[in-house]
């Protein structure tokens, strides 16, 4: 039988200690670690983002606005008058309706109703179409105004 030495026990082999590589942030935001913590019982932050997960349109400050508004003409000019009645009396001559004349010129009825209403604002190409399927002269009476 092999004999024993009397004395201490000693190892003859050094420890190895294993490390983790550390946690990148990327990696410490994804749910799946955010809820693996929380079931360990280690510590998570939660932190609320200023106006964070809302749609809102950041507007800008009121004096750039003032100073937009200053700059800017006071009101745009619309149909005068006398084009909507001509364009009206126009189309009604020939029996059309704005449907049909909007199909004529390319555009919608919309626009045709616009100008007639005299909500547009004067486009000289449409003006030009209107003249073209209606015969009449709108664009003279637009700049006598």
């Amino acid at each position: 039988m092999p004999s024993r030495t009397n004395g201490p026990i000693t190892q003859d082999w050094t420890p190895v200690v294993i490390h983790k590589r550390p946690q990148k942030a990327s990696e410490a935001r994804d749910p799946k670690a955010v809820n693996a913590a929380i079931r360990a019982g280690g510590q998570v932050q939660s932190i609320k983002k200023f106006e964070g997960g809302t749609n809102k349109k950041v507007q800008p400050p009121v004096n750039t606005r003032k100073l937009d508004e200053e700059t800017e003409p006071a009101a745009l000019q619309k149909v005068p008058a006398e084009v909507r009645h001509a364009i009206q009396k126009a189309r009604l001559d020939q029996k059309l309706s704005q449907a049909e004349l909007g199909k004529r010129i390319n555009e919608r009825a919309q626009v045709i109703q616009e100008y007639e209403s005299g909500k547009a604002i004067p486009n000289q190409a449409i003006l030009s179409k209107l003249e073209k399927a209606l015969g009449v002269k709108l664009r003279g009476k637009l700049n006598s105004h």
